[in-house]
């Protein structure tokens, strides 16, 4: 779950660990933060390895990715609504 509910989640522990689950979340930060990342990433060249698709191609990385057909992350190029 990302962000936070407006009221306390209902959670049967016990339904959990038989099956092994957990439940967390985490503060994913700001535009600060997150400009904060982007900037150290570039300071110490970390990148990502992306693969950069169409948005006409969003059916088609949707169905490689339940067929697990997928080594990177994805990325649309919203240049591509324009086509």
């Amino acid at each position: 779950m990302v962000g936070a509910p407006e009221q306390p989640l209902p959670v049967a522990a016990f339904s959990l660990i038989p099956a092994r689950r957990s439940f967390s979340g985490f503060m994913i930060g700001g535009i600060a933060e997150t400009q904060e990342m982007l900037d150290f990433c570039g300071k110490h060249n970390i990148v990502s390895d992306i693969e950069v698709i169409n948005m006409q191609e969003i059916n088609e990385a949707y169905d490689r990715l339940l067929k697990g057909d997928v080594k990177y992350r994805f990325v649309i190029d919203m240049a591509s609504l324009k086509e």
